[in-house]
């Protein structure tokens, strides 16, 4: 499940979460977090993921390796962890003062969050919990994994199973989208993955449908199971599964959705967070939340450039802010 640090109304974790979870509250991953059986890591993004798959990508080898200087500052900080236990990046830098380093998007961050989220990745560290948001770090060991060609094929397997099951239905050209960012998750296990893939009509159940091939898991029968389609509206999160395949979302709904929190205040066409908008088993447009003094603003846009005329959709989008009242509600147990 991607997770994402913007909160328009929540963060994206639990705006997924709380549609899959009886009773959910914004905050309950985060607080109940260091009890679940699951981890802070990468797939195919950065999120969470049940704890039993991180022996399918750990160890897990960088692109890029570390300098010596890097390695040695790196088994330092390892060792400072391991004498002290679950250990805040303040704790650290107060203790290092590494300064400062040029990051991704060009400016400089943290040189010790830097390299925490390093030995993160490279699986040194993991998540034991975050404090205010912020990740507290425990230094971990993963088991050796067995580096066989038959084992890495296997575990490359069960990762495009992991994630087709998670994003299925899909075309063609979004599954193999789909293996590319594998590669953050799994850089070690390209050629396995690539392999994979190429054998794909003879693991996954497919079709053809208007020149698109689409692809499933091979136990599941889209064929064998009809749903009336229930007078419910779901804001959705932009991340949702439902609706993180862009090129998916237009051929099934005939129009563009758009993330556009990163995209400059005067060329947004949806709003800075806007969450799409289910109706019975369609998305028909998007809504932008916003939490202020106690009530929600919420402003809606369509595309077919108007609300569904039928009284049951007035009243399902009534019923679905007032959840959303209440899933952004202080939990009891905050």
């Amino acid at each position: 499940m991607q997770a994402d640090p913007i909160r328009a109304p929540a963060r994206a974790q639990d705006l997924t979460l709380r549609h899959r979870v009886d009773d959910y509250r914004a905050g309950d991953l985060e607080r109940r977090y260091a009890r679940l059986a699951v981890e802070e890591d990468c797939l195919v993004n950065y999120g969470f993921l049940p704890r039993a798959h991180l022996a399918l990508m750990h160890p897990r080898t960088a692109r890029r390796a570390w300098d010596a200087a890097t390695q040695r500052r790196a088994a330092d900080l390892l060792a400072y962890i391991r004498e002290h236990g679950p250990t805040h990046p303040r704790e650290v830098e107060q203790h290092f003062a590494h300064g400062r380093v040029r990051n991704y998007w060009g400016g400089s961050s943290n040189a010790t969050t830097h390299l925490l989220d390093g030995m993160h990745y490279r699986g040194l560290l993991r998540v034991a919990r975050r404090d205010a948001g912020t990740r507290v770090y425990v230094a971990v060991d993963h088991p050796p994994a067995d580096d066989s060609p038959a084992a890495r094929a296997e575990r490359a397997g069960a990762l495009l199973d992991l994630v087709l099951r998670n994003y299925a239905p899909l075309p063609s050209a979004s599954f193999g989208h789909l293996v590319s960012l594998l590669g953050y998750g799994a850089p070690h296990l390209t050629v396995q993955t690539r392999a994979a893939v190429r054998a794909a009509r003879e693991r996954y159940a497919h079709a053809v449908l208007d020149g698109v091939t689409w692809y499933w898991p091979a136990d599941e029968r889209p064929r064998s199971v009809r749903h009336e389609a229930r007078d419910e509206v779901r804001l959705l999160a932009p991340f949702d599964p439902i609706v993180w395949d862009r090129r998916r979302f237009e051929l099934f709904w005939d129009w563009a959705y758009r993330f556009e929190a990163y995209t400059p205040a005067a060329r947004r066409k949806l709003g800075y967070y806007a969450l799409p908008l289910l109706w019975r088993d369609r998305v028909v447009g998007w809504a932008n939340v916003e939490a202020r003094d106690g009530r929600l603003d919420c402003r809606f846009g369509y595309a077919s450039g108007r609300a569904p005329r039928e009284r049951a959709f007035r009243v399902a989008l009534d019923a679905e802010v007032d959840a959303m009242k209440r899933f952004l509600a202080p939990a009891d147990d905050a």
